[in-house]
């Protein structure tokens, strides 16, 4: 991990093309397979959304900055292979970018308030 004393976040939602759920789900374990060596790498959870049973939201935390992600990450080969894969698997996919303020029950970010 970084020394940078940022982080931001990254909260994914992943709608599958109908049927693709699973393929699209494997082809994303890939990515995340590999983008866990990355030295800026934090965490990265993926959850089903209850109410959309086929919708996928990933949530990944980078040390750094929105504007380093940006300039680096998705450069990387694996990423180019991940894009080029989604067009047969995703109907949608919306990313929005957060920064961390305050943290409880774990110490993933670098604002945790602890117990």
């Amino acid at each position: 991990m970084s020394n940078s004393n940022e982080q931001c976040v990254l909260i994914v939602t992943f709608d599958p093309r109908p049927g693709q759920k699973e393929a699209f789900r494997s082809h994303l374990y890939r990515l995340v397979e590999a983008m866990k060596a990355e030295p800026n790498f934090v965490n990265t959870i993926v959850h089903e959304d209850l109410d959309k049973k086929d919708r996928l939201v990933l949530y990944e935390i980078w040390s750094g900055t929105r504007e380093r992600w940006q300039s680096e990450e998705p450069h990387k080969a694996y990423r180019k292979t991940y894009e080029q894969g989604l067009s047969d698997l995703l109907a949608d996919r919306e990313v929005r970018w957060m920064t961390p303020v305050a943290e409880w029950g774990s110490s993933l970010t670098l604002h945790s308030k602890g117990e």
